[in-house]
């Protein structure tokens, strides 16, 4: 996948050298990241996902060096740069350069690569429980898109994949269900849409919060409150909402074959036409 990345002032083949390993970020990871889209000529949210980065940066003890119009800029500027059709992941990120274990915010840099990231279609996906859990907010920086907090999805995710799925279904640390290992998750019960309530073991995503509040303008009913196995063993259907993919359905989970259903496509047909109407520079 081609790429570039922005770094001080100049756009550089996104594999070029330009952080080292001694720096703090890479090896006491003080570095986070935002992801945003641009797919069919739009880019939705993206004044979000760049503030979002600024937020991780600042609660993560960072000094975010850039606003969220100057992120904007840059990542239009990026994106200005492919074919107008292309699929691109677009990356804000900070990170400290120095600091002994707790990173020195006077040393925060700041880098955004875009590069060529088909989307994944709606094909679906499958998805099991995992043995991994989400941190407690005390033991963690869940308020953050931090990079540390990715390793024990990736754990996760093998562990799914070991056993022949797609993804993993992440319980929060008591057991009730808080998200899959790379997104957030909805079921829907008999025309109701659930969703686990935000209760600072996962992030409040923003294409979840922008689909709750579609379905919402739209007469859709959303409960967010606690979910369980159970209630996913039982649910009509299972979708999720994410960057990469903003809204796939699950098309098995467990030992339960699934298809796509009318709350899935509802979502996703509400969130392309908000994208498009709204998405654009």
């Amino acid at each position: 996948m081609a790429g570039l990345t922005w770094f001080d002032g100049e756009w550089i083949d996104d594999k070029a050298p330009m952080i080292s390993v001694n720096s703090q970020g890479v090896w006491l990871s003080s570095f986070i990241f935002d992801g945003a889209r641009f797919f069919e000529g739009v880019a939705p949210d993206l004044d979000l996902h760049c503030a979002r980065a600024i937020r991780s940066a600042n609660n993560l003890g960072l000094k975010a060096t850039k606003t969220m119009e100057e992120i904007m800029e840059i990542a239009w500027e990026g994106v200005a740069k492919f074919p107008s059709d292309s699929a691109l992941y677009i990356r804000p990120m900070f990170w400290a350069e120095e600091g002994w274990v707790a990173p020195d915010p006077e040393t925060t840099r700041f880098a955004l690569t875009v590069t060529e990231n088909p989307m994944p279609g709606d094909g679906g996906f499958s998805a099991c429980i995992s043995t991994r859990r989400r941190p407690m907010p005390d033991a963690a920086p869940t308020d953050t898109k931090s990079a540390g907090l990715y390793p024990n999805a990736g754990r996760a995710l093998h562990e799914a994949r070991a056993k022949g799925f797609d993804n993993a279904v992440v319980l929060d640390p008591i057991g009730n269900v808080a998200e899959f290992a790379t997104a957030n998750l909805f079921m829907a019960k008999n025309g109701v849409v659930r969703t686990p309530a935000v209760n600072g073991t996962f992030l409040n995503g923003v294409t979840r919060q922008r689909v709750i509040k579609l379905f919402q303008e739209n007469g859709v009913e959303v409960q967010e409150g606690r979910v369980t196995t159970q209630d996913l063993q039982e649910a009509d259907e299972i979708f999720n909402t994410g960057n990469w993919g903003k809204v796939m359905p699950v098309n098995r989970f467990e030992d339960r074959d699934l298809q796509p259903g009318p709350m899935y496509q509802r979502a996703r047909d509400l969130y392309w036409d908000y994208s498009h109407k709204h998405g654009g520079r």
